[in-house]
């Protein structure tokens, strides 16, 4: 299969309350939009896009975002520019090849992604209303308390599980959140993120005023991931592997009371370092959870497939959309869906 053509654009949507990258805040997601037209043995035509977006840029108060992505939005908008026209009238496997190379993780996965697309490893994965989801919790600075409970209660009885932002405020409210949150749906079990928001001794604080028995593992508990362990030893809370997976030095390695690894694609390269670190994740007992990088429509639909592939017992982390004011080429049943003539043509080849 041929590469006979490509075009590249930019999105930007705005985002209709704030969604929490760490302890930080963002109102506007911004990314980018790969199209590429190649050409079967058959004389086919395919056409394919992937939504590239690095969770980087700035937040609310005009601060770089930390923690998530190392490379900028423009950074892999540059590179992508002076890669298109090579990638003209070559086989699909060339993005591969460019895959193996790159150092930027959102480009090597975008591309990786790409060619799975373009090669049929995604057929047969269509996305279904029904297909479970985790819903995120967390609160605003500038709403009431009573937001977040009728959030709550709003969840569908069949809702199990849901995920909630920790490490926010004080202790004693961050106490009082889970407690509250519990007392209207005592049947959840919740997935606790803390994005490295505690002290050692903060997060056994934390821990010991909780019930056990709802928490399903806590992300990145304390501020030094070298505490994790000594957490573990001191509450016997699981919890799991997500910042710390976004360094490009981290190996895999087996730690007391690691049960997760909670993976942004976008954040950690191509599908085949991916698959790498299933492998090892899963030899070792720990799950291998797929999550968001706060991807529009077009990226989520993407990392739905993918979870029904590479994790079709895990539900993944995927509930961040309903802050979006429109979907992105892909409908999730928004009032307003962009389609390329509403984004900015960067270049086409």
């Amino acid at each position: 299969m041929i590469i006979t053509a490509l075009q590249l654009y930019q999105y930007q949507i705005p985002l209709d309350r704030l969604l929490p990258v760490g302890c930080q805040r963002i109102d506007i997601r911004r990314g980018l939009v790969l199209q590429v037209e190649a050409q079967a043995e058959t004389g086919e035509t395919l056409s394919e896009r992937v939504e590239i977006a690095p969770l980087s840029g700035l937040d609310i108060d005009g601060n770089p975002l930390h923690g998530f992505s190392q490379e900028s939005l423009a950074q892999v908008s540059d590179k992508l520019e002076s890669l298109l026209e090579k990638f003209v009238d070559a086989p699909i496997d060339h993005l591969l090849e460019i895959t193996a190379i790159e150092a930027l993780p959102s480009l090597a996965f975008g591309l990786s992604l790409l060619h799975a697309k373009l090669s049929g490893q995604l057929n047969g994965h269509s996305i279904s209303q029904e297909q479970k989801i985790i819903p995120l919790l967390y609160r605003n600075s500038d709403e009431p308390l009573s937001a977040l409970h009728q959030r709550v209660r709003a969840m569908p009885a069949q809702v199990h599980s849901a995920k909630v932002k920790v490490a926010q405020t004080s202790l004693e409210e961050e106490v009082q959140l889970i407690h509250q949150i519990l007392a209207i749906r005592p049947d959840l079990k919740l997935r606790l993120d803390a994005n490295r928001g505690f002290s050692l001794e903060q997060a056994i604080d934390f821990a010991a005023c909780i019930p056990p028995a709802s928490i399903e593992y806590i992300e990145e508990p304390c501020q030094r991931p070298a505490d994790n362990a000594a957490f573990y030893q001191a509450v016997a809370m699981p919890w799991a592997l997500d910042e710390s997976l976004n360094d490009p030095t981290y190996q895999f390695s087996m730690q007391p009371g690691l049960t997760a690894l909670v993976v942004k694609p976008m954040l950690i390269g191509s599908l085949e370092k991916l698959q790498k670190l299933q492998a090892k994740a899963e030899h070792a007992g720990v799950r291998f959870i797929l999550s968001s990088s706060l991807e529009a429509t077009l990226g989520i639909e993407a990392l739905a497939k993918l979870s029904r592939i590479m994790t079709p017992d895990e539900i993944p982390g995927l509930d961040t959309l309903s802050a979006f004011s429109c979907d992105l080429l892909v409908s999730s049943g928004k009032a307003r869906c962009q389609s390329l003539s509403d984004l900015t043509l960067i270049k086409s080849c």
